[in-house]
C-alpha cells in the first residue's frame, strides 16, 4: 500500500510522486504534440511533400504502434514504469534534437524526417503503455477517476500549446527550430520522472520466467475473454482507423482547400484542448451521475458526429477559422470524456499484473489501426479528392459509437466491476492476486 495520505480522492493531489508524474506526463505531451504538427507541416509546407507521401510519413510514425506495442506491455509488466518512462523521454529528446541540428545544417529531408518520426514514434509506444500503467502503482483505485481526471486535463492542455506552438515555430522560424522545443520538452518530462521516489512493487518474477511470446498471449487471450474490453477494442480501432484518414486528409485541406496558413493550422488543431480541458473535469461527475455507459455512447456518438462540419466548410479563414476552433471545442471535450472514461473502466477490469498488457493489447487493436487509416486518407485524397474523401472517413468514425451501443459498455451503470468481476482465464493471469501498487 503506498504510504500517502490518499484516504480520499481529493487527496490525490497531496501525493508528491503524483505530481512529478503529472508534471512530466504534461511537459511529455507537449513534446509529442508539437511534433505531430512539426513534422507533417514541415513536409507540407517546405519539402512541398505530395499527398501519398504525408500518408507515408504520418503511417511510419504511426506504425510502432502496432509492431511494438504488445511486446512493450509484456516489459512494463515486469519493469518499472518510472525507468521505462524516463528512458523513452531521454530517447525522444535525443531524436528531436538531432533533427533540429540535421534541419539547421540544411540535412532535414524527407528520409530523415522518416527516421526521426519512426524513432520518436517506437518510444512514444514504450512511454504510453508505461504510462496507463503507472497510475495504478501509485493510487488507490478509488482515486483512479480523479487521478486520470487530473492526468488527462494536462493533456489536455499539451493539445492546446502544443500544436499551436508548433504550428507557429514552422511559420515563424522554422522547422528545426521547432524540433529543438520539441526535445527541450522532452528533457524536462525526462528530469521531473526520474524523481519519482516511490519503489514500485513488481509481480514475483520466477526462476524461469515465461517468454516474451507467452506474456503477450496471456494479454491477447485476456482482453478477449472480458466483454467490455473486447468492446473497447474494437470500438478504439474503428476510431482510430478512420481518425488517421481524416487527419491525414485534414492536414492536406486546411492550408491547400481552406488556405490556412501553419499558424491557422496549428490553433485549429489546438482548439480541442480547451474542450479537452472541459471533457476531463466532466468526466470526474458525469459518469457517477448518469452510468458509465450512457456518458461514453452519447460522448462518443457528439464528438465523432461534430466532425462532419469539417469537410462541409468554404470561404476566408475570417469564417472557417472560428468554425474549426468550435467544432474542435465540441470534438476535444465529448472525446476526452470519452478517454477518461474508458481508461476507468479498463484500469478497474484488469488486475495489477496484467495492466501493462491491457494497455498494450487495447493500444495494439486500436492505435494499430492508425497506420492503415493514414496510408488510406493519402490514397482517397488522391483518388477523389480532399474534401469528398474527408467526409467519408469522418462519417466513418460514427461506428465507434455505434459499436458501444451494442455492447454492454452500454449498460454499465454508476459503478464499474473491479477485476474479480471480469472474466480471468485461468492460465493468462496467474500473477492475479500480485499486488503492484
Amino acid at each position: 500500500m503506498p504510504d500517502s495520505d490518499r484516504s480520499v480522492p481529493s487527496s490525490v493531489w497531496r501525493d508528491r510522486d503524483f505530481r512529478r508524474l503529472w508534471a512530466g506526463q504534461t511537459a511529455s505531451q507537449l513534446g509529442e504534440h508539437a511534433s505531430l504538427v512539426v513534422l507533417p507541416l514541415f513536409a507540407v509546407l517546405t519539402l512541398h511533400a505530395g499527398a501519398g507521401q504525408l500518408g507515408a510519413l504520418r503511417a511510419v510514425g504511426q506504425a510502432p504502434i502496432l509492431l511494438l506495442s504488445l511486446f512493450a506491455g509484456a516489459w512494463v509488466d515486469r519493469w518499472r514504469t518510472r525507468t521505462v518512462m524516463a528512458l523513452a523521454d531521454a530517447g525522444r529528446a535525443l531524436a528531436l534534437g538531432a533533427a533540429a541540428v540535421a534541419g539547421l545544417l540544411g540535412g532535414l529531408g524527407l528520409p530523415a524526417l522518416l527516421v526521426v518520426a519512426f524513432a520518436v514514434g517506437a518510444l512514444s509506444v514504450f512511454f504510453d503503455v508505461a504510462y496507463q500503467a503507472s497510475l495504478v502503482r501509485l493510487v488507490e483505485r478509488d482515486q483512479l477517476v480523479p487521478g486520470n481526471s487530473a492526468l488527462e486535463g494536462s493533456r489536455s492542455a499539451a493539445q492546446t500549446g502544443g500544436p499551436a506552438l508548433g504550428g507557429a515555430l514552422v511559420s515563424v522560424l522554422s522547422a528545426p527550430i521547432a524540433a529543438a522545443f520539441g526535445a527541450l520538452f522532452f528533457a524536462l518530462s525526462f528530469l521531473s520522472i526520474r524523481r519519482i521516489g516511490r519503489r514500485e512493487s513488481l509481480p514475483d518474477r520466477p526462476e524461469r520466467p515465461a517468454r516474451v511470446w507467452r506474456r503477450v498471449h496471456e494479454g491477447l487471450r485476456f482482453v478477449a475473454g472480458d466483454a467490455l474490453l473486447r468492446t473497447v477494442c474494437l470500438a478504439s480501432a474503428a476510431f482510430q482507423f478512420f481518425f488517421a484518414a481524416a487527419m491525414t486528409l485534414c492536414l492536406l485541406f486546411l492550408p491547400r482547400d481552406l488556405h490556412l496558413s501553419g499558424t491557422a493550422v496549428g490553433l485549429a488543431l489546438a482548439a480541442t484542448g480547451p474542450g479537452a480541458l472541459l471533457g476531463s473535469l466532466l468526466a470526474a461527475r458525469l459518469p457517477g451521475r448518469f452510468g458509465h455507459g450512457a456518458v461514453l455512447v452519447s460522448a462518443a456518438a457528439l464528438g465523432d458526429g461534430v466532425f462532419l462540419c469539417v469537410p462541409a466548410l468554404h470561404g476566408t479563414p475570417a469564417v472557417t477559422v472560428p468554425a474549426l476552433l468550435a467544432v474542435g471545442f465540441v470534438f476535444g471535450a465529448a472525446g476526452q470524456l470519452v478517454n477518461v472514461t474508458v481508461m476507468a473502466v479498463r484500469q478497474t477490469a484488469a488486475p495489477d499484473g496484467m495492466q501493462g498488457r491491457v494497455a498494450a493489447t487495447i493500444t495494439f487493436v486500436g492505435m494499430g489501426m492508425t497506420p492503415l487509416g493514414s496510408l488510406l486518407g493519402g490514397f482517397l485524397a488522391e483518388a477523389w479528392g480532399t474534401r469528398t474523401s474527408l467526409l467519408v472517413t469522418a462519417a466513418g468514425m460514427l461506428l465507434s459509437p455505434a459499436l458501444m451501443a451494442l455492447s454492454p459498455l452500454a449498460r454499465l451503470g454508476r459503478t464499474l466491476p473491479g477485476p474479480q468481476e471480469a472474466v480471468v482465464p485461468a492460465a493468462a493471469c496467474p500473477s492475479a492476486g500480485t499486488s503492484t501498487s
